[in-house]
């Protein structure tokens, strides 16, 4: 069975204490079709995966990781998801300690360069590649996995 699947089903069970079954499901079917997806859309499938906000409206995701200042400076709410954006917000949204020069910066490559560090962000990529469904859905399956190993 392929890794992406398999993340694919934890965060159908994660996720099926805030969606009706049917939601989460077709979310997860229409993430793992999508080639590039939008930093509205990740934000609101990270944050509710990482239990800070349960929201159906993704600018409403958009905008409270903005607020909080958990996405790169100049980000559109419809524009491409990058790594290196993601991966500020992933490192912010699970509550993630970085090594030093992410804990002095909080900058958005030192984010993505402590998720390879930590192999939650793996295969061949760089910091300004494109962020697909499956690969949101890989990436968050392995982080939940981070975290779950973390409170054990």
């Amino acid at each position: 069975m392929k890794p992406v699947y398999i993340a694919a089903a934890l965060l159908l069970i994660f996720c099926a204490d805030f969606l009706p079954a049917q939601s989460a499901a077709e979310e997860i079917e229409t993430l793992l079709s999508t080639e590039a997806v939008t930093y509205a859309a990740a934000a609101r499938f990270l944050l509710e995966a990482a239990d800070v906000i349960v929201t159906p409206d993704p600018q409403e995701a958009f905008r409270y990781a903005m607020w909080q200042k958990w996405l790169p400076k100049n980000t559109a709410a419809d524009g491409t998801a990058r790594l290196d954006g993601i991966s500020k917000l992933l490192m912010h949204s699970f509550d993630m300690k970085g090594g030093v020069m992410y804990s002095i910066t909080k900058n958005h490559r030192y984010a993505y360069r402590e998720l390879v560090h930590k192999k939650i962000i793996q295969g061949r990529c760089g910091p300004a590649m494109n962020v697909s469904g499956e690969r949101l859905l890989a990436i968050t399956g392995r982080m939940l996995s981070e975290k779950e190993k973390e409170t054990d």
